[in-house]
């Protein structure tokens, strides 16, 4: 059955406010919570979304389908854009790099908008225009009225797609002098920032067009910590033998702060990869001899980024790095590791463009060693 509700462009991603009181008025608005709780139950957010608002729950209020409405906005936009939204360190870095490499008359792809701060960015830098996309439809129908409320409508079009769907000619007017992306996890991968930018080089951007940020290296710390081991192993709990739910932890990493756990750092801090992302040119594996400066049992190993933005200007979500919205990315071993001051922790790093895996070197392992310089 062809969706109900629509929004003003067509689609059928939300409704526009004179449908929304005709649909509610047609087949009324308990009928429409009725079935906004079923699409919750079926996890289909969006569309419980646009029936809590053809109910009234975009409306200001605190009644059931205003509740319900913003349940169904929470599933669909994570808590974290608020953090980043107030990222000082993080909004500055990107308004000193942009306002450095961004030119007047200069076309400007920002892939994953969000808010769209970026993108105003831009235009402050002096950007003719801006096309920016973003894949939630929430999200990018909240980011036009942004760019409404500031004056630059004119100047900004969202797109609700990936990146990857985007098109010259179309989308895009001609292949964009300075691609802007700020779509980077804890351990910098996570959100297809690889992907989308080897995409964008290829088929959106200008052959010499700048890139922010040009590049980034993605960092490691060994770290001895039962707290932390605890968060993803389990044995036995009141001599009780639990050990099959091992089957469900996580070989990847987690996110977390590093300072809410005891731990101690059994070494210093070593590069694990370096991304080019004006080239795309990166390892995808390696053996790296981490340093071990003290006895101890390694437990985990914490991983973070440092972006380099533009010339001069790095951001870093690193342990001492107070303040970020990012947290840590931190993977624990499938065992603890004994470790001997003096004697690296020869490890194994492996990523697949979306993330990164570190485990202790196998037996006759035929990747290419690296040296562990590069230390901040």
């Amino acid at each position: 059955m062809a969706p109900i509700i629509r929004n003003v462009e067509g689609s059928s991603n939300g409704p526009g406010p004179d449908e929304s009181l005709f649909w509610a008025e047609v087949i009324g608005s308990e009928t429409m919570l009725k079935h906004g709780m079923d699409a919750m139950n079926r996890r289909d957010y969006t569309t419980a979304a646009n029936l809590f608002a053809g109910a009234g729950g975009a409306r200001a209020g605190y009644g059931p389908a205003n509740l319900l409405f913003n349940r169904a906005v929470r599933q669909l936009v994570p808590r974290w854009h608020f953090a980043m939204l107030n990222d000082h360190a993080r909004n500055e870095a990107y308004r000193r790099a942009i306002s450095a490499v961004v030119r007047p008359g200069d076309l400007v792809l920002d892939i994953g908008t969000g808010a769209g701060l970026l993108s105003l960015l831009a235009v402050e830098a002096g950007a003719d225009m801006v096309v920016t996309c973003e894949m939630e439809p929430v999200i990018a129908a909240i980011a036009r009225r942004t760019m409404a409320v500031n004056g630059v409508e004119s100047r900004v079009k969202v797109v609700e797609a990936r990146s990857t769907d985007l098109r010259v000619g179309v989308d895009l007017p001609r292949p964009a002098d300075v691609l802007v992306t700020e779509i980077f996890d804890c351990a910098l991968l996570g959100e297809g920032a690889l992907p989308s930018i080897e995409h964008a080089r290829q088929e959106l951007l200008r052959p010499d067009a700048t890139i922010v940020p040009q590049g980034a290296r993605l960092w490691g710390q060994l770290v001895e910590s039962d707290e932390l081991f605890g968060r993803n192993h389990v044995d036995t709990v009141y001599d009780f033998d639990m050990t099959l739910f091992q089957q469900f932890r996580s070989m990847e990493y987690f996110s977390t702060y590093l300072t809410g756990y005891r731990h101690r750092l059994l070494g210093e801090p070593f590069p694990l990869f370096d991304f080019d992302f004006r080239t795309g040119k990166c390892e995808q594996e390696r053996v790296v001899p981490a340093p071990v400066s003290a006895d101890g049992t390694c437990h985990a190993i914490v991983m973070w980024f440092e972006l380099d933005l533009a010339e001069d200007v790095t951001l870093s979500n690193g342990p001492e790095d107070h303040g970020t919205h990012w947290r840590q990315a931190v993977q624990t071993f499938e065992r603890p590791l004994p470790c001997r001051a003096g004697e690296p922790l020869r490890l194994l790093v492996t990523h697949d463009n979306d993330r990164v895996l570190v485990r202790p070197e196998p037996l006759g392992a035929a990747a290419a060693e690296v040296s562990p310089s590069g230390h901040r």
